[in-house]
This record gives structure tokens, C-alpha cells and sequence, in this order.
């Protein structure tokens, strides 16, 4: 039993990892590219793409930093769950604008942060 608990939490730790790098990514470049290079076939006010970039980085740190830390890990499966509600609206604002076929991207996402998060409810209820 215990090497499965191993065996899940290096995995979790993995995707941890990933899904970090990837939100610091995407939501830097919201923060740092201009507005005119980020619309896509869906226009979205240029406020609001920023407002999600800093969200996207905000919730990669609180994807790792409580983890890396132990201080307050209960924030992490919170900041997936918010990631979660980032990824479903890429994923509809994406087949809005007539991609279906690129929407499997933030779906996919979508579902591998709430397997993480899934994963990590454990935490939620640790107090620290």
C-alpha cells in the first residue's frame, strides 16, 4: 500500500510540476505580449485577457508554492479548482470561435488539472 501512495504522489508531484510551467507560461505571456498578438477568433477586452494572465500565474504558484513550502497546502487543490474554471471557459470560448478540433487542448488541460486537483483534495482538509 504504501508503495502505491509513493508511486501516486510522485505522479501528483509530476503533474504539479507540468501544469506549473505551463500556467506560468500561458499567463505570462497574457501579461507580457501585446494585447493586439493575443486575440484569437473570439475578441475578449484586452483588460480581461490581462485579468486571466494574472490569474493563470497566480494559480501556478499556488499550484506549487504551498507544496514546496507545507504552508497552508490547502490552497493547492484550491488554485486547480480555479484553474479548472480558467480551462472550461478556454475550452467554450475556443468552440465559440469555430475551433473545435483546437478546444481538445484546454479540454484535455481542463481534465488533467481536475484529476490533479481530485488528487490532491487530501490537502484541503489538512490544517497547518
Amino acid at each position: 500500500m504504501a508503495d502505491t501512495s509513493t508511486k501516486t504522489n510522485r505522479a501528483l508531484w509530476t503533474i504539479q510540476i507540468i501544469l506549473t510551467l505551463l500556467y506560468l507560461f500561458t499567463g505570462g505571456t497574457k501579461l507580457l505580449l501585446p494585447l493586439s498578438k493575443l486575440q484569437g477568433p473570439v475578441v475578449l477586452p484586452g483588460l480581461f485577457i490581462r485579468f486571466i494572465g494574472v490569474c493563470e500565474v497566480l494559480g501556478a504558484l499556488g499550484l506549487l508554492l504551498p507544496g514546496l513550502t507545507g504552508i497552508r497546502r490547502g490552497l493547492t487543490p484550491l488554485a486547480a479548482s480555479g484553474l479548472l474554471v480558467i480551462m472550461v471557459g478556454a475550452t467554450v470560448i475556443t468552440i465559440m470561435g469555430g475551433q473545435v478540433a483546437l478546444a481538445i487542448l484546454p479540454a484535455v488541460v481542463g481534465v488533467l488539472v481536475a484529476c490533479f486537483a481530485y488528487g490532491r483534495r487530501s490537502w484541503a482538509g489538512a490544517h497547518q
